[in-house]
């Protein structure tokens, strides 16, 4: 029998770690969603998706259009 053991730790961030933590999920969750349409598009207009070389490629663009994904 396999027995699993987790921790958990609760984090107590002051305000400025809580707004940087929030700007980080923030920038993450809009790249994910970009891609992720832009591969739903590339599905249904050519049958493959994106690839991870692809959309790597496309983020240093991404930077240079949205400013505060820099931050």
């Amino acid at each position: 029998m396999m027995i699993n053991k987790a921790y958990k730790f609760r984090i107590y961030p002051n305000q400025a770690q809580a707004t940087l933590i929030n700007k980080t999920i923030g920038c993450s969750r809009f790249v994910f969603n970009h891609f992720l349409s832009l591969g739903d598009n590339a599905y249904k207009e050519t049958g493959k998706g994106l690839t991870y070389g692809t959309c790597s490629a496309k983020l240093p663009a991404m930077k240079k259009k949205f400013v505060w994904l820099k931050e």
